[in-house]
């Protein structure tokens, strides 16, 4: 057995290597569309699943919806044939290799909602082929892969690692990062067995700048874990320094600027409203979910999210405190959000504290408006439906609001603009640091 499985592991390797292999990728969203990309330019016929059928119709069409891929990618795609969207998933038999990358977020318990990865799983389980490579990219607790995932598949009367090959890459994705693309960031690859790291490398290699195997699932899970828990806390010490900082008068920015000036021992992390994006407010939560199956208190990165989740409600106080002093409450005023998406220049809202902020302030009275040039209008999200639309961001409309709140600093914003004509900023991401002084007195930092 062992024979027959290592020749059919150097067939499938092979086909890869000659792009004969056909790549199916689930889920075509921040993560699943760039690998599409990637696929398709290393010269593979691909196919891209999804339940979405707006997002098939619009690839069909030879359309984008993320606003870092340019429509030009999504038409080079279906130009020669070898791309196809689909949302009929009995397509799966019919593809060598299949990539995972679908939501893992947590439920209303703060606890990992892995329904998106199981039911796909299970899909994927109806038409499952022998020789086929499996490959689960979505962010998860060590052991998903090959105890959860494995017993699903291997329900079938198949045999993870003799006939079929099971592997787990971390996604890496950073929109909208001009310095690193899907290819060019190195792609952790760990297999079930030897033989099945062996076919999932020689995937990713065929794309991927540097692959880095590891020796088993549970380390890649675990990489992908430390990687974001990392930030997490990091991001959670300069928060926890902010808030201190303004109380004894302290720019806590100025101190970050002179700190990087240290060649050795330090790395700039920046305070923010809230964590945002699909991994760094979620991927704490997985490990310290799965760690108290083997009796442990993961302390640290506890304290580290209930700083960064706590950061929403530090905002609204700067908020009420700037209001107060001028002789106003929160109750009743209006106030502007600039930016929704949790980071700059990008339209992903996933996890954005921006849409805490506008429901606390709701909840406290205000009257909120946002402006995102890159949001357009909000839809309806596992946790928010605000049905609300992006507001022009004219002199005029600057100064009928009692407050300008800064969640997000898109690049396109002009700040001096935005400063002439507010009457209050609060600025939650040092936006503001290059105005003149002569307006700085209607800046508060949050």
């Amino acid at each position: 057995m062992g024979t027959l499985m290592k020749n059919k592991a150097v067939h499938l390797i092979k086909k890869i290597k000659e792009r004969s292999a056909s790549v199916g990728i689930i889920g075509l969203g921040y993560v699943g569309l760039p690998l599409v990309i990637e696929f398709h330019k290393a010269g593979f016929q691909v196919t891209g699943f999804d339940i979405d059928h707006r997002k098939v119709t619009a690839l069909t069409s030879g359309k984008s919806y993320i606003k870092h891929i340019p429509s030009e990618k999504v038409k080079t795609l279906i130009a020669d044939g070898r791309f196809q969207a689909t949302t009929d998933f009995s397509q799966l038999k019919d593809v060598d290799c299949i990539i995972i990358c679908v939501p893992t977020p947590l439920d209303e318990h703060r606890e990992p909602d892995l329904s998106y990865v199981f039911n796909t799983t299970r899909t994927i389980a109806e038409f499952i082929q022998k020789g086929q490579l499996i490959v689960l990219e979505s962010t998860t607790y060590p052991g998903t892969t090959d105890e959860d995932m494995r017993e699903i598949l291997e329900g079938t009367g198949l045999r993870a690692g003799k006939d079929f090959y099971l592997a787990y890459s971390p996604e890496r994705e950073d929109p909208a990062n001009k310095k690193f693309s899907t290819s060019t960031i190195p792609k952790v690859v760990g297999g079930y067995t030897r033989d099945c790291l062996k076919v999932a490398k020689a995937l990713y290699d065929s794309f991927v700048i540097r692959t880095v195997p590891v020796s088993s699932t549970r380390t890649a899970e675990a990489t992908k874990l430390l990687e974001n828990i990392y930030r997490a806390v990091n991001i959670a010490l300069v928060n926890e320094m902010k808030i201190l900082f303004d109380r004894m008068g302290i720019d806590v920015w100025e101190v970050i600027e002179a700190s990087k000036t240290k060649p050795f021992g330090f790395q700039a992390f920046y305070p923010g409203p809230g964590l945002g994006g699909h991994c760094i407010p979620i991927d704490p939560f997985y490990l310290t979910w799965k760690a108290r199956e083997y009796g442990f208190r993961t302390r640290f990165i506890e304290l580290a999210g209930e700083i960064n989740t706590s950061m929403p409600h530090y905002v609204i106080s700067r908020v009420s405190d700037a209001l107060n002093e001028r002789g106003m409450s929160i109750k009743g005023s209006k106030i502007l959000v600039l930016g929704l998406a949790y980071k700059k220049d990008v339209d992903d809202i996933r996890e954005s504290p921006s849409f805490e902020i506008i429901e606390l302030l709701k909840e406290k009275g205000a009257k909120v408006d946002y402006n995102d040039p890159h949001v357009r209008k909000t839809h309806k999200m596992r946790k928010y439906d605000l049905k609300m639309s992006s507001i022009p961001l004219t002199e005029k409309n600057l100064k009928k609001y009692d407050c300008i709140l800064i969640s997000t600093d898109h690049s396109s914003y002009d700040y001096g603009f935005i400063a002439e004509h507010s009457r209050l900023i609060i600025d939650t991401r040092n936006a503001m640091k290059g105005i003149n002084n002569s307006l700085r007195r209607k800046i508060v930092k949050a």
